[in-house]
């Protein structure tokens, strides 16, 4: 089976921690352009306002993110709220993280000295001595990890693509690791890739079906990371959803029209990553995507009911879209209509897989 790295379910690629009187108009604004132009998806908190309250929101998006980039600026130890941001980046220890040196010496942040450190010891006055030693040591840690420096570089919209650059490399070869310990991986991903025929501008369905245990969840997941940078939208909606749709779907009448919006409301939420969306009209799901061109992976799920909901027709998305359901019963993929199924089993102690359809 898979490392346990392959059960995260990352919602970001990238976090970025900032202070945002210093870089928040100009270069994180470049940031987030490039980012979005390799198709790197980065929290973004334009709409937040950061108060105590809203703490655990940042802290939870911290976690959901595979890389942190930290760009230290002259003004950054002034915000105990990015110093604790940067103790949270430290403590999440499967983190990989960028420091990036935007307009301050690489020294100062490292050793908390000059302008830099006389800016960290204002900051501290107002907190206690352990605070106060574990900004030191996160400072200093992330200080001496291999980063980017402003100073070094003419051309700062180079140095932002050279960034990105990085950061996809790095996301690319943790993807690669995460699954090194599941057999025959490859050959599932490469039959897989074969059965959705991603050349074609058809949108279809495919189902991965086969018993409970047997790695279903992983493949899906393998082929998530594989695919998901060639589309506009994509997201792995893991079994919390699956969970919740049950809980919905039980507590209402199936024919409940309130109760369908409801299921797609908490669907768009998931794929567009837009909290609270509201609706009051069954086809807004459908104005919603059908121009875009979506990969979206449900895993565990077996409601006919919600799945008729949430991706009842091919025609509700983009061209080129893909809608892969992961599930341990058949019948519930060819009772939606898909007829495009793999089919995995267990051959000695390998997992191998047939396609039917």
């Amino acid at each position: 089976m898979a490392s346990s790295s392959s059960s995260r379910n990352w919602l970001y690629d990238v976090f970025l921690s900032f202070r945002g009187g210093d870089v928040r108009v100009t270069f994180r604004s470049h940031f987030l352009k490039e980012f979005d132009r390799k198709l790197i998806t980065a929290f973004r908190d334009n709409e937040i306002e950061r108060s105590h309250s809203l703490w655990p929101d940042l802290e939870q998006a911290i976690k959901d993110s595979r890389i942190a980039v930290v760009v230290f600026s002259k003004n950054y130890a002034s915000s105990s709220w990015c110093l604790n941001e940067l103790l949270e980046i430290v403590n999440c220890n499967d983190k990989i993280i960028i420091p990036v040196f935007y307009g301050v010496d690489p020294s100062q942040v490292r050793y908390q000295i000059g302008d830099f450190g006389r800016i960290f010891e204002k900051t501290c006055k107002r907190q206690t001595e352990e605070v106060k030693n574990q900004w030191k040591k996160a400072l200093t840690l992330v200080a001496n990890m291999l980063g980017f420096d402003s100073a070094k570089w003419d051309d700062e919209a180079k140095m932002i693509e050279e960034i990105a650059n990085d950061v996809l490399r790095k996301l690319l070869l943790t993807t690669s690791k995460d699954f090194d310990d599941f057999v025959g991986l490859e050959d599932h991903i490469a039959n897989m890739s074969a059965l959705l025929d991603l050349e074609s501008k058809e949108v279809k369905m495919v189902g991965i079906w086969g018993s409970s245990g047997i790695g279903k969840t992983t493949i899906a997941r393998a082929l998530f990371n594989n695919l998901f940078r060639h589309f506009q939208v994509r997201k792995f909606i893991d079994r919390s959803f699956a969970y919740k749709s049950r809980e919905i779907h039980s507590s209402a009448n199936p024919d409940d029209h309130n109760m369908k919006l409801h299921l797609q409301e908490s669907f768009l939420s998931e794929i567009l990553r837009m909290p609270n969306i509201k609706i009051d009209d069954p086809t807004a799901l459908e104005e919603r995507l059908k121009y875009q061109k979506v990969l979206i992976i449900i895993d565990d799920l077996d409601d006919i009911m919600v799945l008729d909901t949430l991706v009842g027709q091919t025609q509700w998305f983009g061209y080129g879209s893909r809608i892969i359901v992961v599930t341990n019963d058949k019948h519930f993929l060819t009772a939606h209509g898909i007829d495009h199924i793999y089919e995995t089993r267990l051959c000695g102690d390998a997992p191998f897989a047939t396609r039917n359809g």
